[in-house]
């Protein structure tokens, strides 16, 4: 069905690639490569060009300018901010990076009005305000073009109950907040750069307009809803709620419905839309088989008709839309899960929608139930830019190819550039981590950077929940209208000499935070390195992030110490009478931060003081040495952190790798992904050779059920399975905990009443990780003295659960922000971001399903 009919060429001399034209005969709606576009001059960097000298002063425009001496060279990363020509309709883009589309929670609901009262939420997203100030701030960071999160184009698309949704002129009318911030910044283009700091003021640089498009997303069958539909009817693994097949008649209305809600964007000012079809969203449970059984022109055997759907709508949008608008089409090109798509039927793919009217290639890297981790920060940096060089490699698509998945990195992104793996980078979660990310990257101030870790505490973990997202590293992210950091915005009369004890993730949040706006902060820790616990953190194989996160606060630290804001007295013990004493002095101390983190919980265990016994910190901190046989007593976060540690290391050896020294090509191999993707849906049978047991341990907790419950949302599964294919860790739970015997074997029951049995452990080593206690002294010693009202307590210190660095960063600069004020006074001093109507719906379904 599919053949290659004639060969042309892009018109410019400066494109060497040549392009093709596809004919699907058994297309019932037509012939799709005769359907206008724009012309595609892949690569130019001379193509339309802008200068804000011709920029109006008085149009409100933004001008993102370099803040570094202008007679450094930039850009620093040459072919990332490369600009790249979408074509004469479309204009040029100022660099390679493109913000990839993530679920916040700022894209509105549709909720219906009668509702809100009765779910009482703390803040009720009424408008797209936070979506906008979200986005413009990430334009002002210089990002040459970006993507919302998902929208859905009908109602059975819903991500989840009453999602956002784009197909009335109502809700486009909401969007035009968002675009009109966009478009109100440009962006320095290539090499160009700044001649002024003023950032409201004409540059005689070449610009760019700031761009974004809409994500046009339908669930299909991992709807959270009762609605959900799909090619046939099935039901994910992640959805309570089984899909309805949709009819002939529904796929066609669902086909208008996505055409619809581009126009929609279109009309609200967008610059195109980004048409969801991978991750196994429905235009993803189209093309394979796994999900579509059905016999009739949208399924079969033959895949040019299961893929009649994603053309459809892709070269439908095209032709009501024309060719001045973008459209960018996320491509499934490593499914990852059983009876994915073949790469033949990539390639065939590709093709179509290209000859369709696709202006960008995005790459899709699995679906969202693989067995696969893709994004996890376990996942090595840039592991999946293979799959998009592949394809550029094919040489049968001229249109941009953009990589993705676990790039946080300039170097990283300019490296996967250079080498030709893709024409673009697409970035996501980096964005919310720092919004200045590309800037930053122009001007060569990396250290600067506050690197995504890729944790989804608090980013994914919040979309499965309703939530809105934030980030476990920048607590501002999606909270822009309600949290800002502007340096010395604290008048004068209001400011505080603050002590903080700890240089923590709690203590060091608060300290950066509260000298940036005005504040004077004596940082105190008895250790002689920031980090606290992310010092243990990083030395857990797949957390070698946590490296970026120190390294980021070790030179906000610094500089603001160089800046006269900040006094670091590393090595220093702070003692209740020393707090008295600064107290107490001319231009003292005026309040005091407690943010000394905690201690390991000892359980009350006969014969815990066996020298075999070691706690978790005697492991990871003080590298004692450790046996080949090991017990765990519990299974939370630290117990698992423990046991993957042991399990990957035969000695305790100094392990500090960074994230780029990690190998890529051996999690491929252990995690079973087909390096060459010759196999349908890039599976290959994992290879036990990588990464062998190093210990056989076993892990215990004292509750019933699964372990690893409380691990984080879309990354526990990880951990669990990382531990159970090693085939040498025993997981247990139930256990009562009976004596460590003079031979320094641990003693246990597993299992109540009539069904309990003992076992006896023989171990070289017992390592605890029952929890933790908050270190509260100086809260304590403060009671009832002169200090009370002025001492605060962050972080693990306020609450020790599971070393939730979440909770403490956030925690810190929050409080931060707020100390000044009269009213926050101790017991008075957690804040936190309210509920939407979002959130308060996902726990009213979870209710019932």
């Amino acid at each position: 069905a599919v053949r290659r009919l004639s060969m042309r060429h892009a018109a410019s001399s400066s494109v060497a690639a040549a392009r093709r034209a596809l004919s699907l005969s058994s297309v019932a709606s037509g012939n799709i490569t005769n359907i206008a576009r724009p012309v595609l001059w892949g690569g130019v960097s001379a193509a339309s060009s802008f200068s804000s000298a011709a920029t109006d002063a008085d149009s409100n425009i933004t001008v993102v300018v370099d803040k570094k001496d202008e007679s450094k060279s930039l850009p620093h990363f040459p072919h990332l901010f490369e600009p790249l020509s979408l074509g004469p309709s479309i204009g040029t883009l100022p660099n390679r990076v493109l913000m990839g589309s993530m679920h916040t929670g700022l894209e509105g609901h549709s909720i219906p009005s009668i509702l809100l009262p009765l779910l009482k939420p703390d803040v009720t997203h009424d408008d797209l305000s936070a979506m906008a100030k979200y986005f413009r701030l990430r334009a002002e960071g210089g990002v040459g073009l970006m993507v919302t999160g998902g929208i859905s184009p009908n109602r059975a698309g819903w991500v989840g109950p009453f999602a956002a949704k784009l197909d009335t002129t109502v809700e486009m009318e909401r969007h035009r907040l968002v675009t009109d911030a966009v478009h109100s910044v440009r962006i320095p283009s290539g090499g160009a750069s700044s001649n002024s700091n003023n950032s409201s003021s004409t540059t005689g640089g070449t610009t760019e307009p700031a761009r974004i498009c809409m994500q046009i997303l339908h669930a299909g069958r991992y709807a959270m809803h009762p609605f959900a539909v799909s090619a046939s009817a099935t039901k994910s693994p992640i959805s309570p709620f089984p899909a309805r097949e949709l009819s002939l008649t529904g796929i066609h209305d669902t086909t208008s419905d996505f055409v619809r809600c581009a126009a929609l964007a279109k009309q609200a000012g967008y610059d195109g839309v980004e048409i969801m079809g991978s991750e196994g969203y429905l235009i993803n449970q189209f093309l394979v088989t796994k999900t579509n059984h059905r016999d009739d022109e949208y399924g079969g055997p033959d895949f040019v008709n299961r893929m009649r759907f994603a053309v459809d709508i892709v070269r439908e949008t095209r032709s009501a839309l024309g060719s001045d608008f973008i459209i960018i089409f996320r491509l499934s090109m490593l499914d990852l899960v059983e009876d994915g798509s073949s790469w033949e039927e990539i390639k065939i793919l590709a093709q179509a929608i290209e000859d369709a009217g696709a202006t960008i290639i995005n790459t899709g890297i699995g679906w969202h139930e693989a067995r696969v981790p893709t994004i996890a920060t376990s996942v090595p940096r840039a592991s999946f830019s293979w799959v998009t060089r592949k394809m550029r490699d094919e040489k049968i698509v001229s249109v941009p190819l953009c990589a993705t998945n676990r790039i946080n990195a300039p170097h990283v992104a300019d490296d996967i550039i250079a080498r030709g793996d893709a024409d673009l980078i697409s970035m996501a979660r980096p964005f919310l981590a720092d919004p200045d990310i590309v800037r930053k990257s122009r001007e060569g101030d990396v250290d600067d950077i506050n690197t995504c870790i890729a944790c989804n505490q608090a980013c994914l973990d919040h979309a499965f929940i309703g939530r809105t997202a934030s980030c476990l590293v920048n607590p501002l992210a999606c909270h822009e209208t309600e949290l800002s950091v502007e340096e010395d915005s604290i008048p004068p009369e209001e400011r505080l000499t603050i002590g903080v004890v700890g240089a923590g993730p709690a203590g060091m949040a608060f300290a950066t935070t509260a000298a940036t706006i005005g504040h004077r902060v004596v940082l105190y820790d008895k250790s002689g390195e920031i980090g606290g616990q992310f010092n243990m953190a990083k030395r857990i194989p797949g957390k070698e992030e946590f490296h970026e996160t120190i390294r980021y606060f070790r030179h906000r630290l610094s500089k603001l110490e160089r800046a006269g804001k900040v006094e670091m007295k590393l090595g220093t013990e702070i003692q209740f009478s020393d707090m008295e004493f600064l107290g107490d002095v001319e231009d003292g101390v005026d309040r005091w931060i407690v943010a000394a983190g905690v201690d390991p919980r000892i359980p009350p265990i006969p014969g815990l003081d066996h020298p075999n016994v070691l706690s978790y910190i005697d492991v990871l901190r003080l590298g004692k040495p450790v046996g080949r046989k090991v017990a765990i007593i519990g299974a939370g976060g630290i117990g698992f952190d423990v046991a993957e540690f042991l399990l990957h290391h035969d000695d305790n050896a100094d392990h500090d790798l960074t994230a780029d020294e990690t190998n890529g090509d051996e999690f491929l191999q252990e995690w079973g992904v087909d390096r060459q993707n010759e196999t349908r849906g890039g599976l290959a049978e994992p290879d036990d050779s990588v990464n062998r047991p190093k210990r056989e341990i076993v892990l215990m907790q004292r509750k019933a059920g699964k372990l690893g419950a409380g691990l984080g949302k879309t990354t526990g599964w990880i951990h669990r399975a990382t531990l159970a294919k090693s085939g040498s860790v025993e997981m247990i739970g139930s256990v009562s905990y009976d004596k460590v015997d003079s031979d320094g074997n641990l003693h246990i029951t597993v299992g109540k009443g009539e069904k309990a049995a003992r076992r006896v452990l023989d171990v070289d080593n017992i390592i605890v990780c029952a929890g933790q206690i908050s270190k509260k002294d100086l809260e304590k010693d403060a009671a009832g003295t002169e200090l009370e009202e002025k001492v605060y307590t962050i972080g693990g210190a306020y609450e020790a659960g599971e070393l939730d660095a979440k909770r403490a960063i956030d925690m810190g600069t929050r409080l931060a922000l707020k100390i000044h004020q009269k009213d926050v006074v101790p017991g008075n001093h957690r804040f936190q971001a309210g509920q939407g109507p979002e959130e308060k719906m996902f726990a009213v379904l979870k209710r019932f399903t």
